[in-house]
């Protein structure tokens, strides 16, 4: 009885390890490269069709070198990639909204803003404040390093600031470019709006140089009309207006997600976010995500471009850090 008890316990750890082996072959993956190679992809698909279109993957600035370290040699097919980078958290945000990044780590993001700077990719910021003098300082820090940047009075993302009562750096010229814009609003959630066109005209109404929202409103594609709007400033100049999409996390109130995944998922989606609900990790470099994605009518990149769309922000690039 021993030794079959033995034998039993043997065949059980190899049976287990094998489990292991098969259910975890993509761990041996470079991560960051995945990722990096993601991001390639997306804007070589989307420049295809529309050369102008505006590439902006937000955090993740890891990406922007080879090696992935602040020293290390600038990533070329990266950097021509894109044409911009968002970063959140730059100088108030980082541990707390309201108050002012520790120093060590702004120290962290700009060596790397730095680098996207003299490689002509531009830098847009949020920084998560509400005090107005806080707001102020921001506005001012980011203007001093040649940054566009937008101060969040919340991390919800569901308001048109009352202050400054006009855009930061408000003009009076058209903005054709990242590289012309003073200014930008990053407006996600439309839930202070109670209905579709008085959010589409609150923000149309509006001086920002740059207009970041979700292509879509409780859950409706904005439609043509719609992105052509909201291109002209309060005082008809043209703007660029860029939709939000995420690549490193899949949304459970998403045209995409099926009803099925609710109580049995896809072998390609992960843990929820224990930060943001119905949001789960994906594993960005499985082709079934990326078909998602990018390369079809009904993908997510063909939605935002068939709307009129400028360019994408982005988010959740820094992924990686999940699985590494």
């Amino acid at each position: 009885m021993k030794n079959i008890s033995y034998l039993l316990s043997i065949l059980l750890l190899i049976s287990s390890c094998s489990e292991d082996e098969d259910n975890t072959p993509n761990y041996n993956l470079d991560f960051k490269q995945e990722m990096c190679d993601f991001v390639i992809e997306i804007s070589e698909y989307a420049k295809s069709k529309k050369p102008n279109f505006i590439i902006i993957p937000q955090n993740g600035q890891e990406l922007v070198t080879i090696n992935g370290e602040e020293d290390g040699t600038p990533s070329g097919q990266y950097l021509n990639a894109i044409d911009g980078v968002g970063r959140e958290d730059l100088f108030y945000g980082y541990d707390k909204d309201d108050i002012a990044t520790p120093e060590s780590e702004n120290e962290y993001m700009m060596s790397y803003l730095y680098i996207c700077e003299s490689n002509n990719v531009e830098v847009l910021t949020t920084d998560y404040c509400s005090t107005e003098s806080k707001m102020d300082d921001s506005y001012a820090q980011n203007n001093a390093k040649g940054f566009i940047s937008f101060s969040a009075p919340d991390r919800e993302l569901n308001q048109i600031p009352d202050y400054p009562t006009q855009a930061y750096n408000s003009h009076e010229y058209g903005v054709y470019s990242l590289a012309d814009a003073k200014n930008f609003l990053y407006l996600l959630n439309p839930e202070k709006f109670s209905n579709k066109q008085d959010y589409i005209n609150a923000i149309s109404n509006t001086s920002y140089d740059i207009i970041i929202i979700d292509c879509f409103y409780n859950g409706e594609l904005l439609t043509t009309n719609d992105v052509a709007q909201l291109k002209a400033k309060q005082n008809s100049i043209p703007r660029l207006v860029i939709s939000y999409m995420s690549i490193g996390e899949a949304e459970d109130y998403r045209y995409y997600w099926q009803t099925g995944w609710d109580s049995s998922k896809p072998n390609w989606i992960e843990a929820e976010n224990p930060d943001w609900e119905g949001n789960y990790k994906v594993k960005y470099w499985e082709t079934d995500w990326r078909n998602i994605i990018y390369g079809s009518v009904d993908s997510y990149l063909d939605k935002i471009m068939t709307v009129g769309f400028d360019g994408v922000y982005m988010d959740i690039i820094d992924a990686f850090e999940y699985f590494e």
